[in-house]
């Protein structure tokens, strides 16, 4: 059934204790769509300026990702530079420029109005609330934030809330919104905001789902090479919803099986810089580490 994403593609500057990279392909639209690849066709909305190398459209492309609606702007790309420490779980942001990136207004290009599947990646409220009006009864939208939006456009986000089935955060973001230290409180408070689901995802540690009828949580993959966490959050979500995209059910049991594969595409992305982790892989691959999570977390012969 093919997933849209609207959100940022920008070019990344890590350096964690094990390697530094430059100008390396990022962008949260970027790291969802090489995630939900392996699962089903992924339409990609974001701009660029035209400084963004050639190659890395091309990458795109040759992942079967739809850049109709990547726009080329004048301008500079969107740059982000961060730094990590032994504890990866922290950051420290040193550089954002946002380019033509400040000036994103997502149009939907008239053949994915009728997406099924929609994302909303990490981007102001307000253009999120734009894009729901520009798609047609999509059948499940599921959409992310940070805390910048929860301190400056909480009425717009509160709003969006209502709007949309799925809504996927970390853990100090769940926290934040809800004005709630208690975790199982807070996802409870959001949930209350209007989605049918609300997802925390707390890096290390997996993820919890909180609906109606209860809880779920589940494990991270146990990772013994992480050598840079920059875009896994994104890329939970792209194994996320290229699962349920790609086998068309939306199911809660099927939503739980998804939320496993997120965090198995997570736990590729961490491996390497960029999106270096995933950018090779097999189906059986995936397969492999989905059978190893469910052993984990297995209970019963």
């Amino acid at each position: 059934m093919g997933v849209l994403v609207v959100g940022s593609v920008a070019l990344d500057s890590v350096q964690t204790p094990f390697g530094t990279v430059r100008e390396a392909l990022g962008g949260a639209a970027t790291f969802f769509s090489v995630a939900a690849a392996y699962f089903t066709d992924v339409d990609i909305v974001a701009v660029v300026g035209t400084d963004f190398p050639a190659e890395h459209i091309e990458f795109l492309r040759s992942r079967g990702i739809g850049t109709g609606g990547l726009t080329v702007e004048d301008g500079e790309t969107f740059r982000w530079a961060g730094v990590y420490g032994y504890d990866l779980n922290d950051r420290d942001t040193i550089d954002t420029r946002l380019g033509v990136f400040e000036s994103f207004r997502p149009s939907i290009p008239s053949s994915l109005a009728e997406s099924e599947f929609v994302f909303l990646a990490n981007i102001d409220p307000g253009l999120q609330l734009s894009v729901l009006d520009q798609v047609e009864r999509p059948r499940l939208v599921a959409c992310d934030t940070m805390n910048f939006w929860i301190e400056r456009n909480r009425p717009e986000l509160v709003e969006l809330l209502s709007r949309v089935d799925i809504m996927v955060m970390n853990d100090a973001e769940c926290r934040m919104l809800a004005e709630e230290p208690n975790l199982i409180k807070a996802a409870r408070i959001v949930l209350g905001m209007g989605p049918d689901a609300v997802i925390v995802k707390k890096g290390e540690h997996g993820a919890l789902m909180c609906t109606e009828e209860g809880f779920f949580s589940a494990p991270a993959y146990p990772c013994e090479s992480v050598f840079d966490p920059t875009g896994a959050g994104d890329s939970f979500a792209g194994g996320f919803m290229g699962h349920l995209a790609g086998t068309g059910d939306v199911s809660p049991e099927n939503i739980r099986r998804a939320i496993i594969y997120g965090t198995v595409m997570a736990s590729f992305c961490v491996e390497d810089f960029s999106v270096d982790g995933m950018a090779s892989l097999d189906r059986i691959d995936i397969d492999r580490r989905f059978l190893v999570l469910r052993q984990v977390a297995l209970f019963e012969p």
